[in-house]
């Protein structure tokens, strides 16, 4: 069956999605490349990343974890990574005995130290329990950052670095988002184990 849209269309999307993560770069390149080396320090330090986000955004923290924990250009050690998205157990035994805005705050709570980093993810910026989690860990003193799009929402608030795609598309935004991902994995193997050959 023939499709009813031209191929034009996709090269539309794609143009949409390449000016995006482009503008997100050039806009937000330096203090992406003031992460790597603030997470660098962090592990240096014995800290760890916590990550999270709701729905693709909560895809999206476990996939970063995976990267450091697992690789991703290198076979090189693990780096302390954790998404707190993964465990059904917990989210939903605090989302039924307290409240759903909390999942992450407790989290942050029992595994957060500070001089640790904490990564919320939410390309609104308005995410009530990415937004108390961030909150919360600022007062613990782990060092706040949120991943948004748009105009941030509540995230400079609560983080003591935003970086954000400048769209108001969620798919851009999550476009962004990937190529963050990547772009932050690669830069903090290099950082930490060397440049790959």
């Amino acid at each position: 069956m023939k499709s009813p849209f031209p191929k034009a269309r996709l090269l539309e999307i794609l143009e949409a999605s390449h000016q995006a993560t482009r503008a997100f770069i050039e806009k937000e390149g330096e203090k992406i490349l003031s992460l790597v080396t603030t997470t660098w320090e962090c592990f240096v330090r014995g800290g760890k990343l916590l990550i999270f986000g709701n729905g693709g955004s909560a895809a999206d923290a476990q996939h970063l974890a995976a990267e450091l924990v697992n690789r991703f250009r290198r076979e090189r050690s693990p780096l302390p990574a954790l998404a707190l998205t993964t465990d059904t157990s917990i989210l939903t035994a605090i989302g039924n005995d307290y409240d759903f805005e909390l999942i992450f705050v407790k989290q942050i709570e029992a595994l957060g130290r500070p001089g640790d980093i904490a990564l919320g993810i939410s390309t609104s910026g308005r995410s009530a329990n990415v937004i108390r989690a961030l909150s919360r860990a600022r007062e613990l003193d782990l060092y706040t950052v949120g991943l948004g799009g748009g105009d941030g929402g509540r995230l400079p608030e609560v983080c003591d670095l935003v970086l954000l795609v400048p769209s108001n598309e969620t798919p851009r935004i999550q476009e962004g988002h990937l190529l963050f991902l990547h772009l932050f994995a690669e830069l903090l193997e290099e950082a930490c184990f060397g440049e790959t050959a």
